[in-house]
């Protein structure tokens, strides 16, 4: 029984980290604060989806497929932003080629999670704010989102947009 555990443990851990590794193209995580979010939120005049994670999340990678797809059926009207906290450079670059290779999101780095805390969430991770065109947070979701739960809240920024 333990070696099943332990092998399930390695395929899973495999699977996990089977991105081509390259991160040569990625350029490093910008540090941001958070009035640089809001900005960004207000300057591209769509509502947003800020996801939280980091590379060494095992949560942060389940649901990093998912928010890769609606990063690229979305992206037309919700602004998607990646918030990388308590990271290093190269392991967020990491993460980022393994997961997020062609996504319509952008990286930034939090290395203290202040900008977290001060949006209203906790520094646990994964977690995703959802956020209005005038950069207000209409709803945090704590913990791994799921395809429905994303669906749901992003039609209802959509539609509070009126887009």
């Amino acid at each position: 029984m333990k070696l099943r555990i332990a092998l399930v443990a390695l395929l899973v851990g495999a699977t996990a980290c089977a991105g081509d590794g390259d991160t040569s193209s990625i350029a490093d995580l910008p540090e941001v604060a958070t009035s640089d979010i809001v900005a960004t939120i207000r300057e591209s005049g769509k509502p947003a989806v800020v996801n939280v994670w980091a590379s060494w999340c095992g949560p942060c990678r389940s649901e990093a497929p998912l928010l890769a797809a609606a990063s690229t059926e979305y992206r037309d009207t919700v602004e998607f932003i990646g918030l990388n906290v308590r990271d290093s450079q190269a392991d967020a670059k990491g993460f980022i080629a393994d997961f997020f290779s062609g996504a319509h999101i952008q990286h930034v780095a939090d290395g203290d999670g202040s900008v977290v805390t001060d949006l209203g969430g906790t520094t646990g991770v994964p977690l995703t704010f959802f956020v209005n065109a005038d950069a207000t947070v209409a709803k945090i979701h704590f913990g791994v989102i799921d395809e429905r739960t994303l669906a749901l809240e992003v039609d209802e920024l959509v539609r509070a947009s009126g887009a």
